[in-house]
């Protein structure tokens, strides 16, 4: 199993990023995904999920209406476009992959995580 993210760097607030995953090394299409962010001295945030269909998603109201969440099964990448970006937003952004048996139904959840990137820094700064 292999996720390896993308697409970070150092943008000014109001600024857009689009980050991508590529999964390898397993059924990309029979899992849930999200994206989890972790600040400096802070602990992981979850900010984003999809279904395995990519027609549904969720967001927590700190990012909602700013970050979108995609996936292109036949590419096996998922996405996250984040735009009007604040330096609150600055974090490290992990790809993670749900386990399709978990007990846990809530994505802030970690618990119903069971791989994970390397991360991709996003800073957000004039």
């Amino acid at each position: 199993v292999q996720l390896v993210e993308s697409g970070g760097g150092m943008v000014q607030p109001g600024g857009s990023l689009r980050l991508s995953c590529a999964a390898s090394g397993f059924t990309f299409s029979r899992h849930d995904m999200s994206w989890v962010r972790q600040a400096p001295g802070k602990g992981p945030e979850w900010v984003s999920a999809i279904n395995t269909g990519g027609d549904r998603t969720w967001y927590p109201p700190s990012v909602k209406g700013r970050f979108t969440i995609s996936r292109d099964k036949a590419k096996r990448l998922l996405y996250l476009q984040m735009n009007s970006l604040k330096p609150d937003d600055t974090a490290l952004y992990y790809c993670v992959r749900s386990d399709p048996l978990t007990y846990y139904s809530d994505y802030a959840d970690f618990r119903r995580y069971d791989a994970w990137g390397q991360g991709t820094q996003v800073t957000v700064s004039s």
